[in-house]
């Protein structure tokens, strides 16, 4: 991991940007570390770290003050990343689709979703070796947010994640639905119930297939910019019950 760059926030958060090779990232401490703390991998939809830096710096920050470390990596073809021209097809696919207002086809979610999910689900692995390798991280390990399907495969695929926070509302394509069935780890799925880019149903199909014994379903109204600051707090209070 090089770090390019290091400073405290305003709260005593150390925010550190790096890169693992060509994949930029940034890693959050909370500002009082005492001994190797637990970490919260920040998942995040594929529209560039720095324009969800807001959105993923406030998640960071909330969960410095609970004790997690937070951490999170560029989504391929995305950002400062090297273009992906298939992705980038599929986008403009999808945008044709949604503006024509008929229904986005499997065949679409497919090409959108799963290469992503192939090809970052390694990527987040392979960056979880280096955090945990750090002396001031120890585990054990949450992922928040991002897009649900690749949340899915690391639950699944990475035994170091011991609980998942999961934001519904991006395109699942339906094999993902088999592979939800062999999630167990505890869950934490958040859904904005007026989500305009959600279909909902299939939401609740999903989280009712996930095989997890513990897993918690919380619905509040609003569309996808509308998530209540109570949502965040109860996100926190799940990753403090399973990894602290």
């Amino acid at each position: 991991m090089h770090v390019t760059s290091e400073r405290r926030l305003d709260d005593g958060v150390l925010e550190r940007e790096f890169t693992l090779g060509e994949i930029p990232g940034i890693l959050w401490m909370p500002p009082s570390a005492s001994a190797p703390v637990p970490l919260i991998l920040l998942g995040h939809p594929a529209l560039g770290l720095r324009k969800m830096y807001p959105r993923l710096v406030a998640r960071a920050r909330h969960s410095a003050a609970a004790g997690f470390a937070t951490a999170t990596i560029e989504l391929p073809g995305s950002g400062d990343r090297p273009r992906w021209p298939a992705l980038d097809q599929a986008r403009a696919e999808l945008r044709r689709a949604m503006q024509a207002g008929g229904p986005v086809s499997d065949e679409i979610v497919d090409a959108l979703v799963l290469p992503l999910v192939d090809k970052a689900v390694p990527e987040w692995q392979a960056a979880l070796d280096v955090f945990l390798s750090l002396p001031e991280i120890g585990g054990p390990v949450g992922y928040s947010g991002g897009v649900i399907s690749i949340g899915v495969r690391l639950a699944v695929v990475e035994p170091r994640i011991v609980a998942a926070g999961l934001f519904a509302g991006s395109l699942v394509p339906r094999v993902m639905f088999e592979e939800a069935r062999q999630v167990t780890i505890p869950l934490h799925v958040l859904l904005q119930w007026d989500d305009e880019g959600n279909d909902r149903q299939a939401a609740l199909d999903l989280f009712d297939a996930f095989g997890s014994e513990e897993k918690s379903l919380h619905a509040n109204m609003g569309g996808h910019t509308g998530v209540p600051q109570f949502a965040g707090d109860a996100a926190a209070q799940f990753f403090t019950r399973h990894l602290l």
